[in-house]
């Protein structure tokens, strides 16, 4: 019988600390966005709005984390099992969803992707964050099965491309690229730590360049995205203006910063600075030396979740924490790639920070998952034993491989 033991303390404050420093840049990033949003409400006589506020976009934040954390605590009290029974209903659910989202009737488009779906009686919501989601449950439960099979290439390697492609092909139609990116992220951790093959794994990132590539060559806009983060300075007043004004936000911050609230670049000069590129202004008003420790704490997030998947009391838990915890890490780190020019433009939020419902939702029920299986760790992990298992990850791992 497994010893149920406390949840993962580290974990969980890494979490909260970036809920609340979301609340906080939020609060700082999003005054100029709000007003001009709320004024746009006065001019067209819309009921209940007299006067533009700084605060729209803040306090719909807060009311979205004063959701998000009863989700947090609801997954971190549901045994990790129950989501083995909900994997195939929530795979469909999903395929569904993305498939909705491609009829215009039901879809909202924001700039050239239609990410979004409308429904009647729902919040409007993006179906790829539930994708992400689903997509690890049900690769988890997949793999678990497959302790063998995962190594072969017709038998394991080649039944994970169809599945995955699926996934792929319905949310490049919409398009959202930085999704496609962080799935494949998740994907691998998880085939990798399943039993996969390396070499299966790279020569399927290198053949899926190669088919990829006519697909960028055919559509206008892909290509230039491709090219703008070749070279910045291409177009810089059309499509590599958020490219140049990220980078000349992030500059400006230089060591300390300008100040918490003095951000200029916030004042219509940056876009999305709520949401895809709030770590620019944050680095902005926070300077290097103080975006570090966000960095770090990301890095500590990670640390402590593959800890907790190597640690995870069997082969299924220990593929779910590490999908759980690939995708928080991946995506921050594409976030920031993105914002720094070091990855090619994409809209994809800054896991528990940016503003956006869907992904903070999500990736809540998805650290509340990570929460409940290291109740159940296979051993006491305290810092000598995490710091010596970070060293030497191949003995816990290797027993499922």
């Amino acid at each position: 019988m497994i010893k149920k033991r406390g949840i993962d303390i580290g974990f969980l404050l890494a979490v909260l600390f970036l809920i609340v420093f979301g609340v906080v840049m939020v609060s700082s990033v999003s005054v100029y966005e709000s007003n001009q949003l709320t004024q746009s409400f006065v001019n067209k006589g819309i009921d209940g709005w007299e006067t533009p506020v700084n605060d729209f976009y803040l306090w719909r934040h807060v009311f979205r984390v004063m959701i998000s954390l009863p989700l947090l605590f609801l997954a971190s009290r549901i045994p990790y099992h129950f989501w083995r029974k909900m994997a195939l209903p929530l795979f469909g659910i999903s395929i569904f969803l993305l498939v909705l989202v491609l009829i215009p009737q039901f879809s909202n488009d924001y700039g050239s992707a239609k990410s979004w779906l409308n429904l009647p009686l729902l919040p409007r919501f993006q179906p790829s964050e539930v994708a992400k989601l689903a997509l690890i449950f049900y690769l988890a439960i997949w793999m678990d099965k497959k302790v063998q099979a995962i190594k072969s290439f017709q038998e394991g390697f080649l039944p994970f491309v169809v599945l995955l492609s699926v996934f792929v092909l319905l949310i490049g139609l919409q398009p959202d690229f930085g999704a496609i990116l962080v799935i494949a992220c998740i994907s691998a951790s998880i085939f990798f730590v399943a039993g996969g093959n390396i070499l299966h794994i790279i020569g399927g990132g290198m053949s899926s360049f190669l088919l990829a590539w006519p697909i960028v060559l055919s559509h206008e806009y892909i290509k230039k995205r491709l090219l703008l983060f070749l070279d910045p300075s291409l177009d810089p007043q059309g499509a590599g203006y958020q490219i140049k004004q990220a980078l000349m936000t992030i500059g400006s911050g230089e060591w300390w910063g300008v100040g918490f609230g003095k951000s200029i670049q916030k004042f219509g000069y940056l876009p999305e600075v709520q949401g895809d590129t709030i770590f620019a202004v944050a680095a902005e008003e926070l300077g290097f030396i103080r975006i570090a420790l966000l960095l770090f704490v990301f890095l500590f997030l990670a640390w402590r979740g593959y800890l907790i998947a190597m640690n995870a009391p069997d082969r299924f838990s220990t593929l779910l924490a590490t999908g759980c915890t690939s995708w928080i890490f991946f995506q921050a780190i594409i976030n920031m790639g993105v914002t720094m020019a070091v990855l090619p433009l994409t809209g994809i939020t800054l896991p528990f920070i940016s503003y956006g419902g869907s992904s903070l939702f999500t990736m809540s029920i998805a650290a509340g998952i990570l929460l409940n299986i290291s109740m159940y760790a296979q051993k006491e992990m305290s810092f000598r034993v995490q710091w010596r298992g970070l060293w030497r990850p191949h003995r816990s791992i290797a027993r499922y491989r």
